[in-house]
């Protein structure tokens, strides 16, 4: 697990007047709206007595959340503005604040932004550039449980071998005495990488999709990527190049072994609202073939150095993935797994927010980090 990305906290409309706690990163964050509608990602530890915010309330009058312990209050920016025991209009420790996380609220999505870089260092938000277009449709943003390794679960994402076995609509269940995968086009961007796949699909089910659908099999493309190690990029133009579906995973991993998937599901056909439901009822089928496979695989996080499994071209994208992530490791994202679960018990740890750049005297120690090259 990597901290400076950007990592889904809860969907939009579950952030209302009270706050939400969440886990990632095997650490305890919440949420809360302010009386303008903006939404706030803080550390959960109240740096008292360890308290949890989010079992506090919600103040609108000063845009406070209340340490439900003693009553500390911390505004949007992680500043306690006041603590009942010292009485009114005393003055507040320089150290009675928590980490303050740059949120974005997008695509259904409150978004936070886990780690220290500066606004001009950090890497962006993947950006959904036909989620406002015209001639395309958005599903309403929903979240998937899994039980699994969210690097699982993107390498899954961007396997191209897969979808002939585990996908029935996507492939002819190996029956083809003369299936291959093609060769992966991929390509380099800043914060991750792209590919083009191109596939032999069976056609689709009329019933189902109607005229527009592909009749007969042949030729289908996707394109796909990742972006940071938890952004999946899916691109199938199913039909001629002209009949798209876009699909956007946002992986929250909540520790090592479980994950929350925020799904963001575009089409530029099958344009009637009515048919959103059938839509994503096929994507959650297509999603429950993957999680039956998945939740058995061995070992449940991917091996630590590719020699313990046996890969071959088709597996390109998964080598550029890990090879990804080790350029993350070795520029000192990667989270200290080991050390974090012997100590936690005894020692609350914090993602380092931005302004630890700029300001001393935090109560909470960073999260441990496995030490760059």
């Amino acid at each position: 697990m990597y901290i400076n990305f950007w990592y889904p906290v809860c969907l939009s409309d579950e952030l209302q007047d009270k706050p939400v706690k969440v886990t990632i990163l095997g650490l305890d964050f919440v949420a809360f709206r302010d009386s303008n509608g903006d939404a706030h990602c803080l550390s959960d530890v109240c740096v008292h007595r360890g308290g949890s915010l989010a079992g506090g309330l919600c103040h609108q009058e000063d845009n406070t959340i209340a340490c439900p312990y003693h009553g500390w209050r911390y505004n949007g920016s992680g500043k306690c503005t006041q603590i009942p025991s010292l009485g009114n209009d005393s003055k507040i420790p320089a150290r009675a604040k928590v980490d303050s996380y740059p949120v974005e609220d997008k695509y259904g999505i409150v978004f936070a932004f886990l780690g220290d870089l500066s606004e001009k260092d950090r890497p962006p938000l993947y950006e959904i550039e036909e989620y406002t277009a015209e001639g395309w449709r958005a599903n309403k943003t929903i979240t998937i449980d899994i039980n699994y390794n969210y690097e699982r679960s993107v390498e899954n994402g961007l396997d191209p071998a897969h979808n002939e076995f585990i996908h029935p609509t996507h492939g002819f269940e190996g029956a083809k005495n003369d299936y291959k995968v093609n060769p992966t086009q991929i390509t380099d961007t800043d914060w991750g990488a792209n590919f083009a796949q191109l596939f032999d699909a069976p056609p689709l089910d009329k019933e189902i999709y109607g005229d527009e659908a592909r009749q007969e099999s042949g030729d289908l493309t996707v394109f796909g990527g990742y972006h940071g190690p938890n952004t999946l990029i899916t691109q199938i133009h199913t039909k001629q190049d002209i009949n798209w579906f876009h699909q956007y995973f946002f992986e929250q991993p909540i520790n090592q072994f479980q994950t929350k998937i925020f799904f963001v599901n575009m089409r530029n056909w099958l344009m009637d609202e009515n048919m959103d439901s059938m839509i994503m009822e096929r994507n959650m089928a297509i999603a429950n073939e993957d999680i039956v496979v998945m939740n058995d695989l061995r070992p449940t996080v991917t091996p630590p150095v590719s020699t313990k499994e046996t890969l071959v071209p088709a597996d390109l994208i998964i080598g550029k993935y890990r090879s990804t992530l080790e350029d993350f490791k070795n520029k000192g994202y990667k989270i200290d797994t080991k050390e974090l679960k012997d100590k936690q018990h005894n020692t609350a740890f914090s993602i380092p927010c931005p302004d630890r750049k700029t300001e001393k005297n935090w109560v909470l120690d960073p999260i441990p980090l496995i030490k760059g090259k």
